[in-house]
Parts: C-alpha cells; structure tokens; sequence
C-alpha cells in the first residue's frame, strides 16, 4: 500500500537514529526514502513516529536514495 508516513532507522550498537519516509508498506516489508543509503546498515529496526511501532528489518535492496526492506 502507498503511504508517505514518517520514521526513524535505528540500528543497534548507534545511538544516531537516520530520518526516514516509508514510501510503501505491506506485512512483509517497505520501501523507505532516505537522504543517502549508503550510511544505512543491511539490518536495524524501522520505528514509525505516528505510532511508535518498531519493525526488525534487512536490507534486500539498495539505490542511492531509497531501500527495499524485508520484516524479519
């Protein structure tokens, strides 16, 4: 489903959390829009602001501004 929603990437070990838009969502995964993927790591937690839900994640694509997750 497409959504523009607001999150936080938080991965575990970094006390940053990286500003996020999850661009689409759906039960197994997202895809999320962020300044630069690069500085993402393959796993961390998806924390949605609105409702503070937090979603296990890992990397299962990667271009310069966007990710596909998978929920683990």
């Amino acid at each position: 489903m497409q959504t523009l929603k607001a999150a936080k990437i938080v991965a575990q070990g970094n006390p940053v959390a990286i500003d996020c838009t999850v661009r689409n969502l759906s039960l197994r995964g997202a895809c999320l829009e962020v300044r630069s993927s690069i500085e993402v790591p393959n796993a961390f937690d998806l924390i949605l602001d609105a409702s503070r839900s937090k979603y296990p994640c890992r990397v299962v694509w990667r271009q310069p501004t966007r990710l596909g997750v998978e929920f683990r």
